[in-house]
């Protein structure tokens, strides 16, 4: 038992450094070597623990998601109100990624790097996470009466993409603290989320279908 864990804290720390590193630089410009300067641990002890970089960047994706995942399910186990499920969700998410910040940024930046079975098996979790804020939406809109207002693909994505970025430009360390960034995220969305769509403000239509293009000549 002893020995399993020192292998454990052992892989841990090589994940935890090659988050960082991947992070910084971006996986792709990142070699086996970095991350042995970086840890301390010679080549040869790092493909001891794993096969090669994607595996790295597997593992560092597959454990973020397991916890995030795992974490969230154990503290809604005796909740029935879908607002008090929203509000545990954006804050587990939220204060998992606060504290694994580098890990965050590599998430989102490096989704695309994994390929083949180590990419779907990553795809699952992710489907499955958005799943079930896409379930919790559902029921926030029922309860509310106004089912449709927002359609519910764009609502569980864009409160991803509310939550994700704040790799860019929260500080843990700040002033605002993760409760009140989970406040004020919470609050943004519900209040956008919940609106009718016979609010008093009026709406443009949409422009959408008008392609723009960067070039003049396209």
């Amino acid at each position: 038992m002893n020995q399993f864990s020192r292998h454990d804290q052992k892989l841990e720390l090589i994940l935890r450094t090659s988050a960082r590193i991947f992070a910084e630089k971006s996986y792709h410009s990142t070699s086996m070597r970095d991350i042995s300067r970086a840890t301390g641990v010679s080549l040869a002890g790092l493909y001891h623990y794993c096969k090669s970089k994607e595996e790295l960047l597997f593992l560092i994706q597959d454990h973020c998601f397991g916890r995030v995942l795992e974490r969230f399910q154990e503290r809604i186990k005796s909740v029935d109100d879908p607002f008090q499920k929203l509000r545990i969700f954006i804050e587990n998410h939220l204060s998992f990624f606060a504290a694994n910040m580098a890990e965050m940024k590599v998430l989102s930046h490096e989704a695309e790097s994994l390929e083949g079975d180590l990419h779907k098996h990553v795809s699952t979790k992710k489907e499955r996470y958005a799943k079930m804020a896409r379930k919790i939406l559902r029921e926030i809109q029922e309860q509310n009466g106004n089912g449709g207002a927002v359609d519910l693909t764009v609502a569980t994505y864009a409160l991803f993409g509310m939550m994700n970025w704040i790799y860019n430009w929260y500080d843990p360390s700040g002033k605002l603290s993760v409760n009140h960034l989970v406040d004020n995220i919470t609050r943004l969305f519900l209040n956008g989320f919940l609106s009718s769509s016979n609010a008093s403000f009026s709406i443009p239509p949409s422009r959408a279908k008008e392609k723009m293009s960067v070039w003049r000549t396209a």
